[in-house]
């Protein structure tokens, strides 16, 4: 019965647009990093535009490319994470005690939009300090470390864990922030949620923002530590691992530092 309502509930109109917005994400930042003689033969899906957007520039010139990038990148990996919280929304809609996915939903992205905004900043600044290439992988051992060591000392921060409590017990959440309105617990679900995960989206500056494969283990990565009992035994060991491939990255590299 459980797995019949969960179907249900996937199949309604406002499911189906969250993991269609979700998809199309996905399918803009697979087509932003297609080679460009790839994008050129695809006439039928506006090569002109995919090349136009595709594009990175110097400077601030490439910054729209890069904010376009970094939006979809926030979406596509951020959405999912949110799902069991979305899903506890949604048990409250059914229940007939509260409307207002949409507004909800549109809170939740705004915050990271404007995240994306300081990322394409980040990006540019690095770019420009000759410390990332033109697909934001860095092109230095010790900003590697220094962005591992920084996400692996967060994990054991009061603030990552005060805002995964939250994002583990949705409920609870909606509970406290409930005069609010959902538009404006959307902002707070954002900014919990960017509270939990800015320090590991930050190390796509690592494995380059445009490594699929980076994003995709980021995002499963991400949505498990939100679980209650997965997350739990989580964080910590996240938190010693990154720390130990840091050192690692400094201790592979010193020779080439003295």
């Amino acid at each position: 019965m459980q797995f019949a309502g969960a179907v249900r509930r996937l199949s309604t109109p406002h499911w189906v647009g969250f993991y269609s917005l979700v998809a199309l994400c996905w399918g803009a930042l697979y087509a932003m990093q297609l080679p460009a003689d790839l994008i050129a033969a695809a006439d039928f899906y506006g090569a002109d535009f995919w090349q136009a957007i595709c594009r990175v520039e110097p400077g601030l010139a490439g910054a729209p490319s890069i904010f376009l990038m970094w939006a979809l990148m926030s979406v596509a990996m951020m959405a999912p994470t949110a799902v069991p919280t979305f899903a506890t929304w949604d048990d409250l809609v059914q229940s007939g005690k509260a409307p207002g996915f949409a507004l909800l939903l549109a809170g939740f992205l705004l915050v990271w939009v404007g995240f994306a905004v300081l990322a394409t900043l980040a990006q540019i600044a690095l770019a420009t300090a000759g410390l990332v290439n033109p697909i934001g992988e860095s092109t230095h051992a010790a900003l590697n470390a220094a962005l591992l060591a920084a996400a692996g000392l967060y994990q054991f921060s009061a603030l990552k864990a005060a805002c995964l409590a939250k994002c583990r017990h949705p409920l609870t959440f909606f509970m406290q922030h409930w005069q609010s309105g959902p538009w404006r617990m959307g902002l707070r679900l954002g900014a919990v949620c960017l509270g939990c995960c800015w320090a590991l989206m930050m190390l796509a500056f690592v494995g380059g923002t445009m490594n699929l494969l980076w994003m995709g283990g980021a995002m499963v990565l991400m949505t498990l530590e939100k679980l209650p009992s997965i997350g739990a035994v989580l964080t910590r060991p996240l938190g010693y691992g990154l720390l130990a491939v840091s050192a690692a990255v400094v201790i592979f590299n010193l020779g080439g530092w003295i």
